[in-house]
């Protein structure tokens, strides 16, 4: 037995001076040297692509679910007096807006529409490539700076505009009689709604083309929304409403093309497939309730001002001989011999027989 140990240490010192450990700073050498390679490689972030539906998605769930609070919030002033609370609708939207910014932004959660549709802001100027990221979906949320221009930019800047909009209407500063100064003030204000909606569309332009930044305020404070949670589908689905978008189209061809239909051409095409009415009905229709005759002179019916003896001679003054319209009773072979009450008894029996088939 020592002299195996004796063998196995000798081998293991003859092992050891053929491979020395290495130095301790060897790390530290070999990453200096790897530091300008390292350097050297592209530093740009993971490409991520966020969908630009989910995007606009969760605008139009904001809108929507701003216009139900606000629904809410009349109908608590609907006992006060018409029109009061039409005067104080900027107001009302702006703190609308601003209840929905402190309970969603201001405390680093989603809004509605962006919990909805799986998104969150992040702050794109602080998310620095290659620095613990593994999706691309990494990085802070909005500052404390960004959050309150996002406020002031939403929600003050929106009244702020409805505001100058509706007291340069009342005003009438657009007039040709205003002063020059007021009618300066509209075309100032005219111009800037113009470079606006201007600026908007080309921003959308730019976010359909790159799929980030789908307002100019979003832009300016590059807060860009990315997804909360990779794994995780949307939550909204649009079955429903694409149903009720078919109907809607639906009943509005409809609406388009029904006037412009022949109600009698329409009725006499689905005539044959009428079951209460029956094959004769239409000849039914021209006989004389009195004589059963069919009428050959069509005559116009006014409103008769005897009152006594429904007889020929006293029937006669009180119908016109226009044409156009069939008036079987000038045509009736009974009606110098008929006296009132039989006339009645006719007529009551010809209106029994056609409610009977109706």
């Amino acid at each position: 037995m020592d002299i195996q140990a004796l063998a196995s240490s000798s081998s293991s010192t003859s092992a050891s001076s053929a491979n020395p450990p290495p130095p301790e700073d060897a790390w530290f050498n070999t990453y200096l040297k790897l530091i300008p390679q390292w350097q050297s490689l592209p530093t740009e972030m993971i490409p991520v692509e966020i969908s630009r539906v989910n995007q606009v998605d969760a605008g139009r769930l904001d809108v929507e679910m701003s216009a139900m609070l606000k629904e809410q919030l009349v109908k608590v002033f609907s006992l006060l007096k018409p029109g009061m609370l039409f005067q104080y609708e900027p107001e009302l939207d702006a703190f609308l807006e601003f209840l929905i910014w402190r309970f969603s932004i201001w405390v680093d959660k989603p809004t509605p529409g962006n919990a909805l549709m799986n998104l969150r802001y992040r702050d794109e100027r602080a998310v620095e490539p290659r620095v613990k990221v593994r999706m691309g979906l990494e990085g802070p949320g909005l500052t404390v700076s960004q959050k309150i221009w996002y406020c002031i930019a939403t929600v003050g800047g929106q009244y702020i505009w409805a505001r100058l909009q509706s007291f340069s209407a009342f005003r009438r500063w657009g007039d040709t009689e205003q002063r020059s100064i007021a009618r300066r003030s509209w075309f100032l204000l005219q111009r800037i709604e113009g470079f606006y909606k201007a600026a908007s569309f080309g921003n959308l332009l730019i976010f359909l083309l790159t799929g980030r930044y789908r307002s100019l305020i979003e832009r300016a404070l590059r807060a860009r929304l990315v997804y909360g949670s990779p794994n995780m589908n949307r939550s909204v689905s649009f079955e429903y409403m694409n149903r009720q978008l078919v109907w809607n189209e639906f009943s509005e061809m409809l609406l388009l093309l029904l006037p412009l239909l022949n109600s009698s051409s329409v009725r006499k095409v689905l005539r044959p497939f009428s079951k209460d009415i029956s094959s004769n009905s239409e000849g039914d229709d021209a006989l004389c309730p009195i004589c059963q005759a069919t009428p050959t002179t069509p005559f116009l019916a006014l409103p008769c001002i005897a009152t006594t003896v429904f007889e020929q001679d006293a029937l006669r003054p009180c119908l016109s001989g226009a044409a156009g319209v069939a008036n079987p009773l000038l045509q009736c072979n009974d009606m110098g011999t008929l006296s009132l009450t039989k006339l009645a008894e006719r007529v009551a029996q010809g209106e029994g027989n056609g409610e009977a088939q109706l």
